[in-house]
């Protein structure tokens, strides 16, 4: 029997109880569920990840529903438990859910939430952030300084690699990888390969237009071309910065002999999933290759890193921090907040989970709608008409 968890409860007198395993950004969201009468208890345990059994006591014996982190292993003990205490709804404080066991969940009738459509301009900057950083080399710079060793300008000291010109590739040009691919083209003046799946019209022509610009002012215009293979952007791009989705087929996308494929001087982004990249031929590739720097964001077997890889000047490592801008974060918790209360009070699912403005605008009631529900038509919700 797990340990009571110490627990913060606002609207002590509420008819639902909705549960936080964590703090989470801002007050709106709690003012949110309170205004329709909800009892919200906010896990304060100090404590990074819970455990099933900690998550089990925090759900007690009635629950309504639960905001909950991607740290945590939500599988059919947890569903098991949130639906014998009444519980129908469950919200990842996170665009993806890879910690979620979603049949578990339509077999206990729980929805799952998530939120996305919030966090696309902040994890694209983050990745254009790491690019620039590690191109220019800024965070072994920033130490040297700290460590007191700058004695004069030299002329090969911290020499990295200018932006403009070179070729920046995008695996997975959805919307955080269309949104990095324009910023790191039209601030950079980058040319653009990418690959994908489907193809992504409204970048293509982005590109162009901004091309036509340079031209008519003078400059030479930038390109784009879409790879029919991931192996072309591998060996073209000297930047390459990976936004697909985890699963089978993208598990290790970037092993041993991809990373050989890439150019010697090359950059690899990475702010989507850990997995995707085989961490410990990463190291190895590194080592043999000090030019070859690397951008980190997520991690394999997070929040631990491979042996070596924390020793190695030419990787910038960063705990997964893409979504953490003020903003992203206090709207991923309202989000979250009203994925778990649309079902509490019976509303629809809204139609477009990618176009969340009218949830986020502070100014005027969110709509009654949950705004992101993964496994809706499993569960045969209605879905909004707004």
């Amino acid at each position: 029997m797990a340990k009571p968890v110490s627990i913060e409860v606002w609207n002590p007198n509420g008819k639902y109880r909705v549960v936080s395993t964590k703090p989470m950004p801002g007050t709106r969201w709690i003012n949110l569920l309170v205004e329709q009468d909800c009892r919200v208890e906010i896990c304060t345990q100090k404590k990074t990840i819970l455990s099933v059994e900690d998550i089990i006591a925090l759900i007690g014996d009635k629950c309504d529903g639960v905001i909950g982190q991607l740290t945590e292993d939500w599988g059919e003990t947890l569903f098991s438990a949130l639906s014998k205490a009444g519980g129908k709804a469950f919200s990842n404080m996170a665009v993806g859910y890879n910690n979620v066991d979603v049949d578990a969940a339509n077999k206990h009738g729980v929805a799952v939430g998530n939120t996305p459509g919030v966090l696309t301009e902040t994890t694209a900057e983050l990745a254009a952030s790491l690019s620039l950083a590690a191109a220019r080399r800024i965070v072994e710079a920033d130490e040297f300084m700290r460590a007191g060793l700058y004695d004069g300008w030299l002329p090969n000291l911290f020499v990295g690699n200018l932006l403009k010109g070179q070729t920046v590739g995008v695996i997975g040009a959805g919307r955080i990888g269309s949104a990095y691919a324009r910023m790191m083209v039209e601030g950079f003046k980058m040319n653009l390969i990418y690959y994908d799946l489907y193809q992504s019209t409204r970048l293509e022509k982005f590109v162009t237009a901004y091309g036509e610009f340079l031209k008519a002012n003078g400059e030479k215009p930038v390109t784009w071309k879409r790879a029919s293979t991931m192996d072309e952007v591998l060996q073209q791009a000297d930047v390459i910065s990976l936004h697909p989705v985890l699963d089978k087929t993208t598990y290790h996308l970037v092993n041993k002999e991809t990373l050989a494929q890439m150019k010697k001087e090359a950059i690899l982004i990475n702010c989507s999933r850990g997995p995707v990249i085989d961490e410990v031929a990463l190291v190895e590739h590194l080592k043999h290759n000090p030019m070859f720097r690397v951008g980190l964001d997520v991690f394999e077997d997070e929040p631990y890193m491979k042996p070596g890889l924390a020793d190695l000047k030419n990787a910038i490592v960063v705990p997964h921090i893409a979504s953490a801008s003020k903003w992203t974060r206090e709207g991923m918790a309202t989000l979250a907040a009203l994925n778990v209360l649309g079902k509490i009070k019976g509303y629809p699912v809204w139609s477009d989970p990618n176009r969340v403005e009218p949830f986020l605008n502070e100014n005027a009631p969110p709509p009654a709608a949950s705004p992101s529900i993964v496994n809706s038509k499993a569960l045969g919700l209605p879905v909004s008409k707004l």
